[in-house]
Parts: C-alpha cells; sequence; structure tokens
C-alpha cells in the first residue's frame, strides 16, 4: 500500500542509499531499522515482519511503513488503544525511534532529532494526526 500522505515514495534503488545520506551508512540498517521494527513490535501485536515502504518528505523528512493494507491495532504504554493505518503506524514507529535515539550524544542522536521534528511537522497534516499525537504523547 502506498501512503497517499506522502511526497515521495522512494524507488527500490534508492531504498540503501537515501536512508544511509541521512543517518550513516552504518548507522540506518544496524542502528535505525531495528529500533524502529522493535517499536513497532511493541506497540501492536499485529505487526509480525514484512516489508516496508519508503518516503522522503518535502520539508527534509524520512519515514517508513509496513507494506500492507492492514491497519494496526495499537496499545501505547501510555494508556492509547485505538487502530492505526499502515501509513500513520509507521509515522508513529519512526517519530518513537527518531525520539529514542536523538538521546545517544552522537551525530545519529543530532540526525534523529532533526528527522524527529520534520516528521512530526509533516505528520500534523496526515488525517489520523490526532490518533498519532495521542500515541506518541
Amino acid at each position: 500500500m502506498t501512503c497517499t500522505c506522502c511526497t515521495q515514495p522512494l524507488a527500490d534503488a534508492q531504498r540503501v542509499d537515501y536512508p544511509a545520506s541521512l543517518f550513516g551508512a552504518v548507522d540506518f540498517p544496524f542502528r535505525v531499522e531495528p529500533t524502529i521494527f522493535n517499536f513497532a513490535g511493541q506497540l501492536s501485536a499485529d505487526y509480525t515482519g514484512g516489508m516496508w515502504d519508503f518516503y522522503a518528505l518535502s520539508n527534509g523528512g524520512f519515514y517508513i511503513a509496513p507494506q500492507t493494507d492492514e491497519p494496526f491495532d495499537v496499545r501505547a504504554e501510555n494508556g492509547f488503544e485505538g487502530r492505526l493505518s499502515p501509513c500513520a503506524f509507521g509515522m508513529t514507529v519512526c517519530l518513537y525511534a527518531f525520539s529514542h535515539l536523538s538521546f545517544g550524544g552522537d551525530r545519529l542522536a543530532e540526525v534523529c532529532a532533526e528527522q524527529y521534528h520534520l516528521l512530526r511537522e509533516h505528520m500534523l497534516d496526515h488525517p489520523e494526526a490526532r490518533s498519532i499525537l495521542a500515541t506518541i504523547d
């Protein structure tokens, strides 16, 4: 499923180079992606792995979303319980991961802090923004 809220889905050929240009060639596959997948599993029992689509945002932001048409039942530690589309779920888990990684005190932490704010800014225009905000707050 392609997210209609996104500015630019990345082609398969860009899936390695584009995230590497933002996060670093080693940091994205070994730190960022696993953190995203970990939060996906924590937030939804519906998440059992699979392919993800990659998106570049016009404001310089980036996120990934599960490649499915099925929504995710989400349960957050803050008490939020609800259902999110794959696009909204991807934004949510990326926001969790970027926030978590922003406390590292290294270059990746700075990049993740910036990516968090860019994605959050973009997410505010998403139809499910209220649910995403309720999940991440």
